[in-house]
C-alpha cells in the first residue's frame, strides 16, 4: 500500500480555510493560478508546487529559502520575511499547522474511527487494551487489525515503527490517519499527550471516542506545563472533538472531568469501585494466567480474563471496555481480547523457576504510577520483600524525584536509586534528592548505584527472601539520555532476565 498522498489545491482554498478558522491575519487578495501539490513544515521535503510553513521558536529565514528553492510557491507565517512568494500571515502557526495538514490530507478522521486516551497515567496500556479487542474482532469478522499510535510505537497500516513522540506532530499524524483510511482500517487507536493537545496538534482530528484515564500531578515543569491547572485544562480539551467521552469514575477531580465529557453525544463512565459505572468490575479473582475480573457492562456481564498481575491493569481494562462500547464493539472480542496480551514495558512478569523471585519490569515513572503499582504487588504477594530499582529525570518534571522517593519511601522494603535520563543534571544529584525523600519516610533500606544495568543486578543479587524485583522507569526504552545528547542502553527486561538467571544458577 503506497504512502498517502495529498490533495491539489488553489491556494485560494487554503486562504479559505484558515480565514474559517479564525487564524488568517492577511493575505494576497489575488493568487492568480497558483495551485499547491504538497503543504508540508519540513523544508527537507518541499517539491515544487509546495505550501511551506514556517514553524518553531528556532526557526531560519534560510530554511524559507531552501524551501522556494526546491520549489515552494507561497508560505505560511507568523513573520513576513520579504521574500517573492506569496505569504499568508497568520496569529497561531500551531493551530495553523493542525488545519493545513488535516486539508492537504482531506481530513483522514472523518474516514477512520479514532480512539484516543489521555490520561497522567495508563494511556499506552489502555491503547495497547483495546487495540488487542479490536483485534480480536478483527479476527472474528474478518476486517483488518486497528492501527496503533502509541508512546512506544506506530503502525498505520502502510508504515509502522518505533515513536519518536508520544503524540505526532500534525502534518505525520494526519499522515499516519490517511494512511489508515485507505489501508481499509476501520480503527486508530492512539494516546493524546497533554503537550499534543495544549498545543493543538490533534486540533483539527475528529475523536470517535475520548478516554480520560486519570490525573495527577506530571509534567509541571517550566518546559512542560508551567502549572497543574495548564496541564488539567490542556488534557480536557479532549473531549471538545470527542463524539463519545469515556471517564473514569475512580479518578482525582473526577466531577469537572465529567462536566468536559458532557460536551460529548455520549458519556460512558468505568470504574473499579462505584457500582453507578456503565462498567464496572463486580469481582476479582487472581489466578496463575492473570485477574479474572467480572465485568458489567449496559449490555452484558460476563468473566474477562487480563493477563496482569495488578488490580490497577483491571482499571485500564475496563477503560478500554468502556471505549468498545461506545463503539457497540461485539461481545466476544471484549470478553477474550485481553488474555494474552503483552504490552511492552508495562507489567511485564519474569519469575524465575525456583519461584524465589517474582521480576517486574515496568514503565512507571512518576509517584502516583509508582505508589499504584507498590500498593497492588503489595496486595497481591503479601508474604514477600518488594524490592524496586528506579530514578528519575532530569532538566523535565522535577517533581518525580520528590514524589518517587516518597512513594518508594512509603511502600517499598529495599530500594536501589539510579540513573533514569539525567540529562542536562547529574544524575548523582537527582539520586540524592530522591533519597532524601526516601529517608523522610523513615525508610533506611536503600543504595545508590549510578550503573544502571548494575543498580537491576545489585538488587537481585542482595535478595536473601522470596521478593518481588522491580524495575521501574525506562520500560521497554534502549536510549538514556545525558549531558551530551541520547546514547544506547539495554532495556531493562534483558538485563533484569539475565539477571535473574544468574541468581538461580548461583553465578550472579
Amino acid at each position: 500500500m503506497p504512502q498517502a498522498t495529498q490533495t491539489t489545491y488553489p491556494l485560494a482554498h487554503y486562504i479559505e480555510v484558515l480565514d474559517r478558522a479564525g487564524v488568517l491575519r492577511c493575505a494576497p487578495q489575488d493568487t492568480g493560478e497558483i495551485r499547491i501539490d504538497f503543504a508540508t513544515d519540513d523544508s527537507r521535503a518541499a517539491v515544487p508546487g509546495t505550501l511551506f510553513v514556517c514553524k518553531g521558536a528556532a526557526f531560519k529565514r534560510e530554511y524559507l529559502v531552501g524551501a522556494i528553492g526546491a520549489g515552494a510557491v507561497a508560505y505560511v507565517s507568523e513573520t513576513d520575511y520579504g521574500v517573492d512568494v506569496p505569504c499568508l500571515l497568520v496569529d497561531d502557526i500551531r493551530r495553523t499547522l493542525a488545519v493545513l495538514a488535516d486539508t492537504a490530507y482531506d481530513h483522514p478522521s472523518g474516514r477512520v474511527r479514532v480512539c484516543a486516551f489521555t490520561g497522567t497515567k495508563g494511556k499506552t496500556t489502555s491503547a495497547y487494551y483495546l487495540k488487542s479487542v479490536l483485534d480480536e474482532r478483527a479476527r472474528l469478522v474478518g476486517c483488518h487489525t486497528a492501527g496503533l499510535f502509541s508512546s512506544i510505537e506506530f503502525d498505520d497500516g502502510v508504515d509502522a515503527g518505533i515513536s519518536k513522540l508520544t503524540t505526532p506532530e500534525s502534518f505525520q499524524l494526519e499522515r499516519q490517519l490517511a494512511n489508515a483510511a485507505n489501508s481499509g482500517i476501520e480503527h486508530v487507536v492512539m494516546e493524546a499527550s497533554s503537550q499534543a493537545l495544549k498545543y493543538d496538534r490533534t486540533a483539527c482530528v475528529e475523536f470517535a471516542v475520548g478516554a480520560f484515564t486519570n490525573i495527577g500531578e506530571d509534567h509541571i515543569s517550566p518546559i512542560e506545563h508551567p502549572t497543574f491547572e495548564d496541564y488539567f485544562s490542556s488534557k480536557l480539551k479532549l473531549f471538545a472533538q470527542s463524539h463519545a467521552a469515556v471517564v473514569n469514575l475512580d479518578m482525582d477531580h473526577v466531577e469537572r472531568v465529567l462536566d468536559a465529557a458532557r460536551a460529548c453525544e455520549r458519556v460512558v463512565t468505568y470504574s473499579l469501585a462505584d457500582e453507578r459505572a456503565d462498567v464496572f468490575a463486580e469481582q476479582l479473582t487472581h489466578t496463575d494466567r492473570g485477574i479474572v475480573a467480572r465485568v458489567r457492562t449496559p449490555r452484558f456481564t460476563d468473566d474477562v480474563l487480563v493477563a496482569t498481575p495488578v488490580k490497577f491493569n483491571i482499571s485500564n481494562a475496563l477503560g478500554a471496555i468502556a471505549v468498545a462500547e461506545a463503539l457497540g464493539i461485539e461481545r466476544d472480542a471484549i470478553v477474550h481480547g485481553f488474555e494474552h496480551l503483552r504490552v511492552p514495558g508495562r507489567m511485564e512478569l519474569y519469575p524465575t523457576e525456583s519461584g524465589r523471585i517474582v521480576g517486574v519490569v515496568d514503565f512507571a515513572h512518576n509517584g502516583m504510577s509508582l505508589e499504584t503499582m507498590l500498593r497492588d504487588l503489595r496486595e497481591n504477594y503479601p508474604d514477600r520483600e518488594l524490592a524496586v530499582v528506579f530514578g528519575a529525570t532530569g532538566g523535565k518534571g522535577v517533581d518525580r524525584r520528590d514524589t518517587m522517593g516518597i512513594a518508594a519511601g512509603a511502600y517499598a522494603d529495599r530500594i536501589v536509586i539510579t540513573e533514569d535520563d539525567p540529562g542536562p543534571e547529574d544524575p548523582a544529584d537527582i539520586c540524592a534528592t530522591i533519597a532524601k525523600r526516601v529517608e523522610e519516610q523513615g525508610n533506611g533500606n536503600w543504595q545508590i548505584v549510578l550503573d544502571r544495568e548494575e543498580a537491576i543486578r545489585t538488587c537481585v543479587r542482595e535478595t536473601t527472601r522470596p521478593s518481588v524485583v522491580i524495575v521501574t522507569g525506562k520500560g521497554h526504552e534502549t536510549r538514556m539520555l545525558r549531558k551530551n545528547g541520547s546514547v544506547p542502553c539495554r532495556a531493562d527486561g534483558p538485563v533484569l532476565q539475565e539477571a535473574l538467571a544468574a541468581f538461580e544458577a548461583g553465578t550472579l
